[in-house]
């Protein structure tokens, strides 16, 4: 069958002849294209329009950049004025004639969505300052003119620059095109990476650069009100929100930690922050009251019922506890519109849960329906007179509310979602338990009972730590991550022979010891809990009581040791050179290493400071190891010696790292002095570096950001060679022990040292 031929207007002829093209393709749609622009420009917008179209066309690069260009420009020309036609054109050529030529169809094909986020055509120049700047810095360019090899990334930046700008603004936008330039400018396939979004360190980057509440910076506080108002805590553990537009992820939690947004904005009046303690509150509730329930049998009807009614009893019952909850719960629920249940073409199961969970929750909100509010009286009782209800109890109500209020309809593909999405309530995954293996991936959980974890295991989600970068003058984001576990454990016999092999040096040590040691005690009084009850406190209280005043209840009293307040943190270097042989001795570093650290141990357990260990490695930023030989809470006893037996050395030593991570734990010690004592044989260095300067630099910012936390930390280097850098890094704050074989014997003294 042959083409219908349409007959065109004399002034579209007379436009298809200016233009002077003879692609077919061009000519199916150029009618089309025609119509859409005469809406759009004026007579010289679309002089101008045909005038470039016909440039662009004769470039020599197929027929697609004309399409593109005929379809997209005069939408942009709309947005910021006509003269734009003839700077796309000009930034098309500059495009072609500097190997960037793959570019131009990205580039056009995103134009408009671009200009509609920028709105003017300063900032579209400015955009255009950007592209041309990324050409010149990656291009291989000659004096900014000419280029040698095409930029890797532009293509993929054009993708998604629509996308970018509607998560930052220009400066943020130039700050991450900049970042990638920086980085991966000797590294194409990295470059490529970075500007698909598909590498870390551009989601981090681009984190850093949108405005509301990270997560990350606020972590700690959340696991104080987590631990202080719920007596829970957990890892929180970010996900992106930016680059999932078909289905967004919903905060949830499992055995490996608590998954929240990695950015929040205010809100409907509440802040970024405050959204966050809302979800955090509404998860530890259900940690509290929720149980597990078998949903094998359960439609995915009945199963989104069962969660918002358990998400509704939970709620009460936390606003129960903090009342103060509801106005915040309140703010972020939506407010469902109850005339729309009239609508007969989408599913509505959505909006009618949506109108029960807000009826519960607040008292001013009533529905007219007498079935829904039927559920509403229902839950109600429930929850009456103090009662919590239980999960069963909710599920009961969700599966009559299924069975009374199902519609026909609710079977539509066409879903209601207009102010159904309850936005500071998890995904409820914790609630399901499947006996058997269904298709959805994303419901099963086999966790039905606590698995074993190996010691060594390193399975929990890393933190991840920024790491300096001195010939930029700032952090990478994210860049490093710490998997942290228990050491595993050996014959703790082992270190019980080491202590009695220095028995002689632990004899010497005791006089030391004695001198060091606090000789007098402090009475705490008015405490809550203590060693011994205060009688005069008591006695008062007993008359307060007697008399009908409000007695004081803090009558116990403790005792500390005067004059020293001291937690102490050692760090070891765990790195593949300790098993080298120590010079002058037939033993390896490890192996002196393990001797003097269980002689410090004795020591410190001796003066009765609180002190940790902790070993560290790495292998590559994406894997530096962190694992516990000792906490703060624990005893020195035969669970941490059998770690220290235990000990070995592999891969590299990427100290920065392990300093921070060390310094999440020693800050949180209530102490006078805060020591952190790192051991070392050698400079800091892994196998994705190659400039040796990096990790040296790296450390030396990881102890300016102890100082500033008011921790001291000190070194205690092996490497006869260490003066060429270790003060670069700690300044005075060290000691290099050039016999290795005396370590034993010099780590103890060095401490009390530091200590007296």
């Amino acid at each position: 069958m042959s083409e219908t031929v349409v007959e065109r207007t004399p002034e579209v002829e007379a436009y298809w002849e200016a233009l002077g093209c003879r692609f077919a393709d061009v000519n199916r749609v150029f009618d089309e294209c025609m119509t859409e622009a005469t809406t759009l420009l004026s007579k010289e917008g679309m002089d101008s329009y045909i005038e470039n179209a016909r440039f662009i066309g004769k470039m020599g690069r197929g027929s697609e950049p004309l399409l593109v260009y005929l379809e997209e420009a005069p939408r942009v020309a709309s947005i910021v004025g006509e003269d734009v036609l003839s700077e796309i054109k000009d930034f098309v050529y500059y495009l072609s004639t500097n190997t960037n030529f793959k570019a131009i169809v990205p580039f056009l094909q995103t134009l408009a969505s671009v200009t509609r986020r920028l709105h003017s055509i300063e900032q579209l120049h400015y955009y255009f300052k950007l592209l041309k700047d990324m050409v010149t810095r990656t291009s291989g360019s000659v004096h900014g003119h000419h280029t040698t090899f095409p930029s890797p990334g532009l293509p993929d930046l054009l993708k998604q620059a629509p996308r970018l700008l509607k998560l930052l603004s220009m400066e943020g936008f130039k700050n991450w095109i900049d970042y990638g330039i920086n980085y991966y400018h000797n590294h194409p396939e990295r470059q490529i990476d970075y500007f698909t979004l598909q590498s870390a360190d551009a989601n981090a980057v681009l984190q850093r650069e949108r405005h509301g509440t990270l997560l990350i910076d606020h972590e700690r506080k959340l696991d104080l009100y987590m631990r202080s108002l719920w007596q829970d805590s957990d890892y929180l553990v970010p996900y992106s929100l930016a680059f999932s537009e078909l289905r967004k992820p919903m905060p949830y939690y499992d055995d490996f930690g608590i998954r929240l947004p990695d950015v929040f904005d205010d809100l409907n009046g509440v802040r970024g922050i405050d959204r966050y303690r809302a979800t955090l509150g509404h998860m530890a509730a259900h940690r509290r009251w929720s149980s597990k329930m078998v949903v094998d049998n359960w439609s995915p009807f009945q199963r989104v019922a069962v969660a918002v009614f358990e998400d509704c009893r939970v709620d009460t019952l936390a606003i129960r506890m903090y009342p103060g909850l509801r106005r915040r719960f309140l703010a972020l629920h939506p407010i469902p519109n109850e005339e729309d249940l009239v609508k007969t073409e989408q599913s509505l199961l959505l909006l009618r849960l949506a109108l029960v969970s807000r009826a519960i929750l607040d008292p001013n909100f009533k529905i007219r329906d007498e079935v829904l509010n039927s559920y509403v009286e229902r839950f109600h009782a429930m929850m009456a007179d103090g009662a919590e209800g239980s999960s069963r109890d909710a599920a009961d109500i969700a599966l009559s509310f299924i069975a009374k209020t199902r519609r026909q309809t609710d079977l539509s593909p066409n879903v209601y979602f207009d102010n159904t999405e309850v936005d500071y309530r998890d995904d409820n995954r914790h609630l399901w338990i499947y006996i058997e293996s269904g298709d959805d991936e994303d419901t099963l959980f086999e966790h039905l009972e606590e698995q074993k974890q190996d010691e060594d295991s390193f399975k929990l989600p890393p933190r991840h730590y920024h790491e300096w970068d001195y010939q930029a003058a700032h952090y990478r984001p994210d860049w490093v991550s710490v998997y942290e576990a228990v050491h595993p454990s050996g014959d703790a016999t082992q270190i019980d022979r080491l202590l009695e092999k220095h028995s002689a040096l632990a004899k010497r040590l005791k006089a030391i010891l004695e001198a060091l040691k606090p000789q007098q005690k402090v009475r705490i009084r008015y405490q809550e809990e203590g060693s011994e009850l205060d009688l005069d406190v008591a006695i008062r209280s007993l008359i307060d009581l007697k008399s009908g005043s409000q007695p004081d209840m803090r009558i116990n009293m403790s005792h500390k040791n005067d004059g020293r307040d001291i937690a102490v943190m050692v760090v070891l270097d765990l790195s593949q050179s300790l098993n080298e042989r120590a010079a002058g001795s037939s033993q390896t570093i490890l192996e002196l290493s393990q001797e003097a650290v269980s002689l410090l141990s004795w020591t410190i357990d001796k003066l009765g400071d609180k002190f940790a260990i902790a070993g560290f490695n790495s292998d590559t930023r994406h894997n530096v190891r962190y694992a516990h030989i000792k906490g703060f809470s624990e005893s020195w006893g035969t669970d941490v010696k059998s770690r220290l037996a235990a000990m070995t050395a592999q891969y590299s030593t990427r100290m920065g790292a392990a300093m921070r991570h060390a310094s999440h734990y020693l800050e949180s010690q209530k102490a006078d002095k805060k020591l952190m004592l790192i051991l070392t044989d050698g400079e800091p260095a892994d196998i994705d570096v190659s400039d040796d300067q990096l990790l040296i630099h790296d450390t030396r910012q990881a102890v300016k950001e102890l100082n500033q936390k008011g921790i001291y930390s000190y070194c205690i280097n092996l490497d006869p060679k260490a003066d060429e850098y270790v003060k670069d890094i700690f300044g005075k704050q060290y000691t290099v022990i050039d016999h290795i074989d005396r370590l034993p014997e010099q780590l103890p003294k060095i401490f009390m040292a530091l200590t007296k």
